[in-house]
């Protein structure tokens, strides 16, 4: 879920990597590296001492760009050693891939030596780890012809020279069809016909082609093989022994590359483990170089990553939206606290001013640090995080029967029942699926249990302004709010996170910028005025609200019972008198209720 709500892998909107965080960080060089980001994106580490080590590498590279681009350089050279070997290893592949694989290894001799030029333990232990393979480098390089292509069904692709039974192979079959154009110039002498081809085709074999005006030229010794419109084509027994030799010549040479290819493949697969060590480093490699890359294109920091409690980020961006800012409408970046006294943070404020990007924000920000990322940010102190659990939207799971609100409760369940007091839990707009009082009650108990017998970081975005007064009954709890500038004509969003409460979630602003006719935005302004008011106008007459009709029925019974207690002289009366008196005020109080 976390994964969908902070579109790491896809965005949610078509579910393409355009708009996800992977977009923005993956700059790896080639297919090892990309598949490794992803999961590195989706899985963050928990101990520090693994965080530190990338962190530190990510620093080198960032630092030192030159080794950075030459290693950049070597791995867009080195293709997809694990994909290739797994088809070597089930005799799979084709000719150019071996090709390919071959060449790719020959890569890390350089790869290694860059690296063993770095100071950072992981770099430098990275490069001690590739294993150079000079000899399956030159095997390959000796058995596949460079020029070989994609097909294996006619040979050719094994290199002249690496197999002697082979070479005589092919020699005879390159004589023989030397001896084919020698028959062809002794019958063309022999028949007195100038014309004369010795031919050759898949189905018919060799064979001699005369055209029809020189049939009568043909001798005895001729044997007949296919007659065509213009033409007929003729054997011989001389031709008939050639095309024996040549077709067995090729036949075993084609048979007898497969299995030196088959051979070849064999051999690699035994070294298969340290083609996947390499495979691993490289991969590796890569990814940091891509962090690196991002980091010093983008001006993130450095996180320092504790086992603490704290996290502090100041200056930070939401690393996929600030790419998509114009540079006319920066994004604006916001501060993030959690300590001792801030454990839990309510985030009150209209809509579209930035709450939910707030909180997505200090997801992807956790997120990245602990992959070993630099993060969109000025400074950044990041407390270990073991889980990050986000409710984030809500939408109809219809095929399983379940209701908006039915997946949200299922949602936010998972989330009270699996977080701990090391998680951050990210909650936006909790109970807004159901009636006001039943959604604010949920989120009022739901920010109780957390802080009581949780104690996670939280970020909670609200449209419940009632949830403000948490943080005077609860320690931990502190208000903030999305910042606006309200005019006489309009409402402007800053998206700035500020100290306090909001007290209006100025939704009729929001509804006029989406296009709202303007008759529906100010009857909406009268309603709510009105129901400010208690009153609401409904049919263009103003009608008094529950409550103030209720006033109303009261009022004049509450003023006689008032005027008749005033009345009363006390001094005079007996405690007979005080009783008779005592009754009738209970008949006057019962009668105004309508009792």
């Amino acid at each position: 879920q976390t994964r969908r709500n902070l579109e790491i892998i896809s965005s949610m909107q078509d579910g393409t990597i355009n708009g996800s965080l992977l977009q923005v960080i993956d700059r790896t060089a080639n297919p090892m590296g990309a598949r490794l980001i992803r999961r590195w994106l989706q899985s963050p580490l928990k101990r520090l001492e693994d965080i530190a080590l990338r962190l530190d590498a990510v620093e080198e590279f960032k630092d030192f760009s030159p080794l950075r681009r030459e290693v950049h350089g070597h791995l867009s050279e080195i293709n997809d050693l694990e994909r290739v070997l797994s088809r070597i290893a089930t005799f799979r592949s084709i000719p150019r891939e071996m090709r390919q694989f071959g060449s790719a290894l020959s890569k890390i001799p350089l790869l290694k030596e860059a690296l063993l030029q770095t100071t950072t333990a992981r770099l430098q232990a990275l490069g001690r780890s590739l294993v150079e393979m000079p000899e399956l480098v030159t095997l390959i390089e000796k058995a596949v012809d460079p020029e070989a292509g994609a097909s294996m069904r006619d040979g050719g692709y094994i290199r002249a020279g690496y197999h002697q039974e082979l070479d005589e192979l092919r020699t005879i079959a390159s004589t023989a069809k030397d001896r084919l154009l020698e028959i062809q110039q002794e019958e063309r002498a022999r028949t007195s016909i100038s014309s004369l081809k010795v031919q050759f085709n898949k189905v018919f074999g060799y064979y001699i082609e005369i055209s029809k005006s020189n049939l009568d030229k043909v001798p005895d010794y001729y044997e007949k093989k296919q007659t065509l419109v213009n033409a007929e084509r003729f054997t011989i027994p001389a031709l008939k022994e050639y095309e024996a030799k040549i077709l067995n010549a090729e036949e075993k040479s084609i048979v007898l590359e497969q299995r030196l290819f088959h051979d070849l493949s064999l051999l690699i697969a035994e070294q298969a483990a340290l083609v996947q060590t390499n495979a691993a480093a490289i991969a590796e490699i890569d990814c940091l170089a891509s962090f690196a890359a991002v980091a010093e294109e983008y001006g993130y920091c450095k996180p320092e990553v504790a086992g603490h409690d704290r996290l502090l980020v100041t200056g930070g961006r939401h690393p996929v939206l600030e790419r998509m800012m114009s540079t006319d409408d920066p994004y604006v970046s916001n501060d993030l606290l959690f300590d001792r006294k801030q454990r839990l943070l309510i985030i009150t404020g209209p809509n579209m001013a930035g709450k939910s990007s707030y909180l997505r924000q200090a997801g992807l920000i956790v997120l990245l640090a602990q992959a070993g990322s630099f993060v969109p940010a000025q400074k950044a102190e990041i407390g270990l995080v073991d889980r990050i659990f986000t409710r984030v939207g809500a939408s109809d799971n219809l095929a399983s029967g379940e209701s908006t609100f039915l997946v949200e409760m299922n949602e936010a369940a998972s989330i009270l029942n699996n977080a701990t007091s090391k998680s951050l839990l990210l909650l936006d707009e909790i109970g807004r699926g159901t009636s006001t009082s039943d959604g604010m009650s949920i989120a009022w108990s739901m920010s109780e249990f957390i802080h009581d017998s949780i104690g996670a970081r939280t970020l909670f975005a609200t449209h419940y302004h009632e949830l403000a007064e948490l943080e005077t009954r609860l320690q931990g709890v502190v208000n903030y709010n999305a910042t606006v500038i309200e005019t006489a004509e309009k409402v402007i969003f800053l998206r700035k996170i500020v100290r306090g409460a909001s007290d209006n979630s100025y939704g009729i602003e929001v509804a006029r910028m989406a296009g709202m006719p303007q008759e529906v935005i100010v009857r909406a302004k009268e309603i709510l005025a009105g129901m400010e008011k208690r009153e609401i106008d409904v049919s263009g007459i103003k009608q008094p609200s529950i409550e103030s009709m209720q006033i109303s029925l009261f009022e004049e019974a509450d003023s006689r019972l008032r005027t008749a207690i005033e009345n009363l002289d006390l001094d005079r009366l007996t405690p007979l008198d005080a009783l008779i008196e005592l009754k009738k005020l209970q008949d006057l109080a019962l009668k105004g209720c309508g009792r």
